[in-house]
């Protein structure tokens, strides 16, 4: 009977082992993001091409009519972001064209960099 239970315990152990091998296996190939941790490490600094469409000094927010943001895998659309700090919200103007840095900062959607277009 003992033999039995270190058998089985031994095969169990074996099991899981070689499940989690698979698993690293098939996911060794697939790009994974990790939120911090890309945005502290990401190399990619390239700018997108928007279009302020609103700015909202009282929360902080810019809506932005903007292209695909390949850093943070988002389609072109319009949407409001936060803006990192009280400058870009005095510099910003309506209407005018830009281009943007948006990151994941703690979770939210951040614009952290913002210069007119020439």
């Amino acid at each position: 009977m003992k033999k039995l239970i270190i058998v089985s315990a031994v095969f169990c152990t074996a099991s899981a082992f070689a499940g989690a091998a698979l698993a690293a296996d098939e996911m060794a190939g697939m790009k994974m993001k990790t939120g911090a941790m890309d945005t502290a490490s990401s190399k990619d600094t390239a700018l997108t091409d928007a279009v302020i469409r609103k700015v909202d000094p009282s929360t902080g927010m810019v809506t932005l009519q903007h292209g695909e943001l390949k850093n943070i895998d988002m389609a072109a659309m319009t949407m409001a972001y936060k803006a990192k700090d009280a400058s870009m919200i005095k510099k910003a103007r309506e209407g005018e064209k830009v281009k943007v840095r948006v990151e994941s900062v703690n979770g939210t959607l951040t614009i952290v960099k913002m210069e007119k277009q020439k």
